[in-house]
């Protein structure tokens, strides 16, 4: 098995990584792997579905032109600083050059032991890996950045959680890069300048090639997160988990845990079960984001200057993310009700509808498919609060040209609904893979109508809500 390597990471001096491969599996089996992917990828698609890519995608064979390693990082965690985290559970095997020339990671998530497991088992059970694969793939086929999922294999033996034996499984993740926040505070937590500016040189050179001092890589960091997270909530999305070791700084959604889009809209919204104080609330999000970033300008401080002049220089820089997320947001929610280019006089039309949508308990995907198929108020517990919110949106449409071109694009018929979730992992514990493929058929093409994935676009009943979501550690 050989791969397109390159692996340039595995280049930088040692103290960025431990070198080891990954811990081999009882009896890999073959889960998915994905076709349009792989084909971005320019991989033979025959041999990562034969025996010996499975075998490759579990970890028992290491491809020809790997460097496996498991990367080294901190990261604040919840607001506490941990100055040691790591891939406790993921083996880097190098990086993919694709025929255009980009470069990926990949990835086996779950692959075994490393230095950084902190006395975890290192691996992975099939539930968060089959999330993983469909809400990022989902992700993806909305537009936003976001890790990939290759392919997904069983390992044939059982991982322990919560005192419960549960079928292992490993997912193949692809990303731009693993760099995080937490990778800069890993080195500024030891007063290593040397070792910053090596990684800040190496992620400019790889990310924002245009890019040449530590503030430009603030710079273009800040402008990659705004746009990220204003992505993130026009499609009511919820992280769960935005610790600075969750925040690449290419600007891709990484880490699928305990992640969720909301069905019934609530700014306060949080579904995340170690989230005890709402942290990470769906309306917290982009504050969080910025405060993660804050995290990587003071590891940046050392190498933009001294003193005041290099805090004023960053503070300057953090400053232009409120000005880009809100543009994009109001880009995007003004396309949601038909705007092809809202300004801030639209502000309060669509400030109004997310108000009346949080009091009466509105489906927030339906709700924004329904405004272009006249289904809308029907997601309102009392249609009145629609009623007397359309009379000022429809003399706002007639200024548009075609704003139901403009609402089909920018409204998914489909989302990863958290109880269908839920329902393909039962299936697959079970050993029935189907749903989990259904699935991913369906969230491939978001924004088309499909009759026969009707029952994939309703919102759950009062049974069937999920109120609750899980780390896979």
């Amino acid at each position: 098995m050989r791969l397109p390597f390159d692996n340039t990471y595995a280049r930088l001096p040692e103290k960025f990584y431990a070198a080891l491969p990954p811990s081999p599996v009882a009896a890999p089996g073959p889960v998915a792997v994905n076709q349009a992917l792989a084909a971005r990828l320019g991989l033979d698609l025959d041999a990562l579905q034969s025996a010996e890519g499975t075998a490759m995608f579990a970890g028992n064979l290491v491809p020809e032109g790997a460097t496996p390693i498991a990367q080294a990082y901190a990261g604040h965690q919840f607001g506490g600083f941990v100055p040691q985290l790591g891939d406790g559970r993921a083996i880097l095997l190098g990086e993919l050059v694709a025929p255009d020339g980009a470069r990926f990671d990949l990835t086996l998530k779950g692959a075994g032991r490393t230095p950084f497991s902190r006395g975890g088992d290192g691996r992975a059970w099939l539930g968060p890996v089959l999330r993983e694969y469909v809400l990022s793939e989902a992700m993806a086929a909305l537009g936003l950045p976001t890790t990939r999922a290759l392919a997904a294999v069983t390992t044939g033996q059982n991982v322990f959680r919560d005192g419960f034996p549960r079928p292992g499984a490993v997912i193949a993740r692809v990303a731009a890069s693993h760099i995080r926040v937490g990778t800069f505070e890993y080195f500024a937590a030891r007063g290593d300048e040397e070792a910053l500016a090596t990684l800040c040189h190496y992620t400019l050179s790889r990310h924002f090639p245009d890019g040449k001092t530590a503030r430009d890589l603030l710079a273009a960091v800040t402008q990659a997160q705004a746009k990220l997270v204003a992505g993130w909530m026009s499609f009511g999305f919820i992280h769960g988990v935005m610790n600075t070791d969750n925040c690449a700084l290419s600007g891709e959604t990484i880490d699928y845990g305990p992640c969720a889009f909301v069905d019934e809209y609530h700014p306060k919204k949080v579904f995340s079960s170690i989230d005890v104080r709402g942290r990470y609330a769906y309306a917290n999000q982009p504050q969080i984001a910025l405060w993660n970033l804050a995290q990587l300008g003071s590891c940046l401080l050392p190498l933009m200057g001294k003193g005041d002049a290099a805090v004023e220089q960053a503070q300057a820089v953090l400053d232009d993310f409120a000005p880009v997320y809100q543009a994009e947001w109001l880009a995007r929610m003004g396309r949601k009700i038909g705007l092809a280019s809202a300004t801030q006089d639209d502000l309060p039309l669509i400030e109004s509808l997310l108000n009346r949508m949080a009091t009466e308990v509105a489906d927030f995907t339906r709700t924004f498919r329904g405004l272009s198929t006249g289904t809308a108020r029907e997601e309102f517990t009392e249609p009145q609060a629609f009623d007397t919110w359309e009379p000022d949106w429809r003399a706002r449409l007639e200024r548009e040209a075609d704003p139901a071109a403009v609402m089909a694009a920018a409204n998914p018929v489909r989302i990863p609904r958290n109880h269908r979730v839920e329902d393909m992992i039962a299936a697959a514990v079970e050993g029935d893979f189907a749903p989990f493929h259904r699935l991913n058929a369906a969230l491939a093409a978001p924004f088309t109508p499909d009759d026969s994935f009707a029952d994939l676009e309703a919102a759950p009943s009062h049974d069937e809500r999920v109120t609750r979501t899980f780390c896979g550690t």
